[in-house]
């Protein structure tokens, strides 16, 4: 039985067990705190059926609790403990925690959180100073995890501390939860706060390791599978449920399962036209419609999925064998080719780094990737036609230049074989390169060297929220051996390594901050350009939001310059990124807030407007397949007259492909149930009042953009929607 002296500052047995220290006896020697402390742990044990052979009954638990509640009162202060979770990964041991309060003069006792409930009382003989952690330690008989959104304490001097922390707790690794006020190396003084920054890197560089995927391209994250990801990156109970279904169910929710079993090629349009209603969004019943016109082909290469490439042409290229009588009707007005030229009116999209690349074969049937250059001009008004089209890069005599004017079948054809180069472009370089694989280096540069105690940290981890499952996903479904885009698209097979490798070359640090990507490629101001309107604005609030937090933060350069986990964090990005060639232009170290400042603004609008741009516009101008076809069947023409609209249906993808890359083309379009708007997490790091109050501007620009997008789309018929910050989600996950 369990007995309780009146004055309630003993106790004397719990079932014949005696709860005094070893050679001391309760009513003179222990104290109340200890009483309580030896009490919660004995409950606790019990309740985690840790041990096991002690009899007790139901009412012996009754009478243990209102023990505690007895001792409690003599304590002489108490902290109030609210524990925030979310009902993510929950199991029947998800309370079954241990917490614990470290201040600058000591720690509390112990206290298991109890079931169904949020709020707890820790008890204290004294106060324990300034809180410097929160501890967390999941019992070693629990298989599962639980989320943990923050803690916040109430002091018994009427403070309130809160405590961020955004992860699972689980039996594995306990965590040491650091308060809301963000703090470099150089602020941690005390040995306590130092030890648990050093503790929280170490594990994170044990659990978050490199892993080298291909030689030529940035190194990712060591996972066998998305299986072995860490709890804390993985996708949610309704997103891992929806991409499960998704991925299983796609093609019987499209209608078409059927198809898969055709290998023979389309009969007429209207046969594709009944195979892609199902796929198809407003704009894409316009692109149907479109897909042949001229105006419509230049617009893409502006507003379409791909607007990375183009580029004002300062001199024709030598290997593009043009001349000034082949596109004097197409100019018109009686200029000339290098008028136009110097006028800054005429355009280039030039495809070299897909030159030589070996097609793969798909279906047993050989498909032709080509590596046009594509020339276009910008006419009185205003709009960007073609005017000329190579589809190889070394000119000769069955390497004809196609113009506007050759017979309307030669024409569609040529344009349909740069449609397909391009698809080939965007899907590797302009999308999974440039978004998917830089944010993964850059997410893990983060989780290896910034604590989550470091303003950096905070900033930057709601953009890399399930970036890293979702390019683990990439690699096993889509470019991996047996993957979608391997198997059924013209770069896959030998291609794809090989494209991506020259692509990860070539990168540069201006192609990713779109002010300088815009002004290398000299597009500042061709008209009707949205992507780069709509963009610069986003730049421009990401980066005053950025600069918000920065400079609160960071006083002087000196605090960048002496900041160690940050300048450990760009040469992990360097280093494993491959991006040591000092003429791709990324800086090797900090020296000033203005640097540091752009650089992480390039980093959040990667992972969240660029990524929206070209990911987001997929199955609008890739829904319509003869528009972005994933190959082609038949070689490019060597010569004009060749050429027939029954001879396009041939060349385009079988039935069994097309369905193929719908249906995946489809799935990365797909509006995630637990889509996050930028700046619309709800994980909160920072407290203090002016990174609040930045953030809370950050949010008003980006509604105010949004106002200003969606009232200038109401009079374009192909409104430019993707940089709608509405539309803009805040990481990448699909």
């Amino acid at each position: 039985m369990l007995m309780v002296d009146d004055d309630s500052t003993s106790c004397t047995s719990v079932s014949g067990m005696n709860l005094a220290p070893d050679g001391c006896s309760v009513e003179t020697s222990a104290k109340p705190l200890l009483q309580l402390n030896l009490l919660h742990l004995l409950l606790y044990e019990q309740e985690a059926n840790v041990r096991t052979n002690t009899g007790f009954s139901s009412m012996d638990f009754e009478q243990l609790r209102q023990l505690i509640v007895s001792i409690s009162r003599v304590a002489m202060v108490i902290y109030r403990v609210v524990v925030h979770h979310e009902c993510l990964f929950l199991s029947v041991n998800a309370h079954r925690t241990i917490i614990q309060l470290v201040g600058s003069r000591g720690a509390s006792n112990r206290v298991p959180l109890a079931e169904r409930s949020a709020e707890y009382a820790v008890h204290c003989p004294a106060s324990l100073g300034a809180l410097l952690l929160v501890r967390l330690e999941a019992p070693p008989t629990t298989s599962s995890a639980w989320f943990c959104s923050k803690v916040a304490v109430t002091t018994p001097e009427g403070g309130v501390s809160l405590f961020p922390c955004y992860r699972f707790v689980s039996s594995s690794t306990p965590l040491a939860l650091r308060d809301s006020i963000a703090k470099f190396v150089f602020d941690d003084i005390r040995p306590v706060e130092l030890d648990q920054r050093t503790n929280e890197l170490m594990y994170r560089r044990q659990t978050y390791r490199w892993s080298c995927y291909d030689d030529g391209l940035p190194e990712m994250m060591k996972a066998d599978d998305v299986m072995s990801l860490p709890t804390e990156v993985r996708f949610s109970v309704s997103k891992a449920t929806g991409m499960m279904l998704t991925v299983g169910k796609v093609l019987l929710e499209l209608g078409l399962q059927s198809f898969l079993s055709f290998q023979h090629s389309w009969s007429s349009f209207h046969q594709i036209h009944q195979l892609c209603r199902q796929t198809r969004t407003p704009t894409c019943r316009l692109v149907e419609h479109l897909w042949r016109d001229d105006w419509f082909f230049g617009h893409q290469f502006l507003n379409g999925a791909n607007p990375t490439l183009i580029r004002r042409c300062t001199g024709i290229p030598p290997n593009l064998a043009v001349t000034e009588e082949m596109v004097a009707a197409s100019l018109g007005g009686g200029v000339s080719l290098s008028q136009e030229v110097e006028r800054g009116n005429v355009f280039l999209v030039d495809y070299r780094l897909l030159d030589g690349l070996p097609a793969n074969t798909v279906n047993g049937k050989q498909n032709y990737l080509t590596a046009p250059l594509v020339l276009l001009h910008l006419n009185s008004n205003n709009r960007l036609l073609p005017v000329a089209i190579q589809l190889k890069q070394s000119p000769g005599e069955s390497n004809p230049v196609f113009v506007p004017r050759d017979r309307e079948a030669d024409w569609l054809t040529a344009k349909t074989f740069v449609r397909s180069t391009d698809f080939a472009d965007h899907e590797l370089r302009s999308h999974f390169l440039r978004t998917h694989v830089m944010s993964e280096l850059f997410a893990m540069a983060t989780l290896r060297n910034f604590p989550t105690v470091h303003p950096l940290y905070r900033l930057l981890a709601p953009h890399f929220r399930f970036t890293l499952e979702i390019d683990a996903l990439a690699r096993q479904l889509l470019i991996s051996d047996g993957g979608s885009l391997q198997e059924y698209t013209a770069v896959g097979g030998a291609a794809t390594l090989e494209f991506l490798r020259r692509s990860s070359a070539s990168l540069a640090y201006r192609d990713l901050c779109l002010p300088d990507d815009i002004a290398g490629r000299g597009l500042n101001t061709i008209p009707g350009y949205y992507y780069r309107d709509d963009g610069l604005r986003l730049w421009d609030i990401i980066h005053r939001y950025v600069e918000g937090v920065v400079t609160y933060y960071y006083r002087s350069d000196n605090d960048v310059i002496r900041d160690s986990e940050l300048q450990s964090w760009i040469n992990e990005i360097i280093v494993f990124g491959r991006l040591e060639d000092e003429k791709r232009g990324f800086p090797k170290c900090f020296t000033s807030v203005s640097e540091l400042t752009y650089f992480v603004t390039m980093v959040i609008f990667n992972a969240s407007a660029q990524h929206a741009a070209v990911n987001n516009a997929q199955l609008d101008y890739f829904g319509w397949m003869p528009n972005a076809p994933v190959g082609l069947q038949h070689p490019p023409p060597a010569s004009r007259g060749s050429c027939s609209e029954s001879s396009l249906l041939a060349s385009l993808p079988d039935v069994k492909s097309t369905v193929h890359s719908l249906a995946i083309i489809y799935l990365l379009s797909k509006k995630p149930a637990d889509f996050v708007p930028l700046g619309g997490s709800e994980q909160r790091y920072f407290t203090e009042t002016i990174p609040v109050e930045v953030a809370a501007r950050f949010r008003r620009d980006l509604k105010r953009l949004s106002c200003d997008i969606r009232a200038r789309n109401v009079d374009l018929t192909l409104p430019y929607v993707y940089l709608d910050p509405a539309a803009v989600e805040d990481s990448v996950t699909r």
